[in-house]
């Protein structure tokens, strides 16, 4: 059996899915996967925790729809720590399944953001990856402790199997060093690492693959944009299958605008408001990070909230709509630019794959690059992976849904074999 169990870890709470990697291939031979079982476990640390579990049912092939059916169950308790959550997990398992005796896993994958310059690839755990995630909680301070709390607690509950890290920077490490340098001070940064790392990578590294699968081309032929459009957002060009620009940088607070960060922003912009305005370090980090985005513009940070009143004629929104647009245009081309061309155009995640909208406005001024939008396309509402421009678009423009478990699951079973 090849059941992987993917850990993904925050500070309070983890998300959690197990799946079965025996079933099929794709294309290329790799396993497609199936969920066996989901879940949250959430609030650890404080008085009331809860873990919500879900089991899906899958009928042999033959039977008559539906195929898959859901049960979800919750629990609330007092969670203090993540080996309580973990705790929590496996009761849920043997209490409402599958069972982990009958179908156990063999690895378990960990969705870590941040690896810094020094993990290239999915990585296998024990004591000095350990030390070095803890190390590279500088440069991720919000993400890399939970991740490793997840990472020690998932440890001593699954003390026999093999743990996998998969960095979400870990495909942009094909950066070239012109895309990855910023023109500061060499010595001062290389002192305190600062460069692009690019995030988002398990997710445009999945798509990317995706794409070229669905149009039955060879992933090292094709030059492509994915765009990773949720409430964090950024694009990548990928060449032949690797990263070669991307638009989070040393965190990811750089480039495209967001649910509530600012993206690009004149560095001058902070400094004249710790001068102006009196603001502190802190004050400022949180106006990037939580304060600005669609939700500073127009305060929603949901794009279907956004949407609605724009519609209705809300000028805030329609601004802030507008602003969301012309930087995902002028990333577009500025990285058709470093391409030298496009192949494919994807468009992924939560606002991605939803907002018809957003994705006509995106590549509405891509004529020249050989991009067609068909308007039918893009409006239907359908699932899974589809072709969205015309035709006779010279250039393929897909929506591609993204699966970041799935590929944590693809990395972790790969290393551990």
């Amino acid at each position: 059996m090849s059941i992987v169990l993917v850990v993904n870890s925050g500070s309070s709470s983890f998300k959690y899915q197990l799946l079965d990697m025996a079933r099929a291939a794709d294309g290329d031979g790799h396993p497609t996967g199936r969920v066996l079982a989901s879940g949250l476990v959430e609030r650890i640390g404080e008085t009331a925790g809860r873990a919500t579990h879900t089991v899906r049912f899958h009928a042999e092939p033959g039977r008559p729809a539906p195929t898959v059916l859901e049960a979800t169950h919750e629990i609330e308790r007092p969670i203090p720590d993540h080996t309580a959550g973990f705790t929590a997990m496996l009761d849920a398992f043997a209490e409402h399944g599958p069972s982990l005796d009958e179908a156990p896993p063999v690895v378990v994958g960990h969705r870590v953001v941040h690896g810094g310059a020094r993990f290239f690839e999915a990585t296998l755990i024990d004591q000095l990856v350990e030390i070095n995630i803890d190390e590279l909680s500088v440069l991720a301070p919000l993400h890399n402790p939970g991740a490793l709390q997840g990472i020690r607690a998932a440890r001593r509950a699954f003390a026999d199997l093999p743990h996998v890290a998969v960095f979400d920077t870990a495909f942009h490490q094909t950066l070239a060093p012109a895309a990855y340098t910023y023109a500061i001070d060499r010595e001062l940064a290389e002192r305190h690492r600062i460069r692009r790392y690019g995030f988002h990578g398990t997710s445009h590294a999945y798509v990317s693959a995706q794409a070229a699968q669905f149009l039955g081309r060879d992933v090292r032929e094709l030059k492509q944009l994915v765009f990773h459009l949720g409430n964090g957002a950024s694009v990548t060009a990928v060449d032949g299958g690797r990263s070669v620009e991307t638009s989070m940088g040393l965190t990811p607070l750089e480039g495209l605008v967001m649910g509530t960060r600012s993206g690009d922003l004149d560095p001058a912009v902070l400094l004249h408001l710790a001068r102006r305005a009196s603001m502190s370090i802190d004050d400022l980090d949180r106006l990037l990070n939580k304060g600005s985005g669609i939700f500073g513009l127009a305060g929603v940070t949901d794009m279907r909230d956004l949407t609605s009143r724009r519609e209705a004629g809300d000028r805030d929104a329609e601004l802030a709509f507008d602003v969301y647009i012309h930087r995902l245009r002028a990333y577009a081309g500025a990285y058709i630019a470093q391409l030298g061309g496009v192949d494919v155009i994807s468009f992924t995640a939560g606002v991605g794959e939803n907002s018809a909208a957003v994705r006509a406005g995106a590549v509405e001024t891509l004529g020249f690059a050989g991009v067609e939008l068909d308007p039918a396309r893009n409006e239907a509402r359908e699932r899974g992976t589809r072709r969205i421009s015309t035709d006779g678009s010279r250039v393929e423009v897909l929506v591609v849904p993204t699966n970041e478990e799935l590929e944590i699951a693809r990395q972790a079973l790969a290393v551990a074999r």
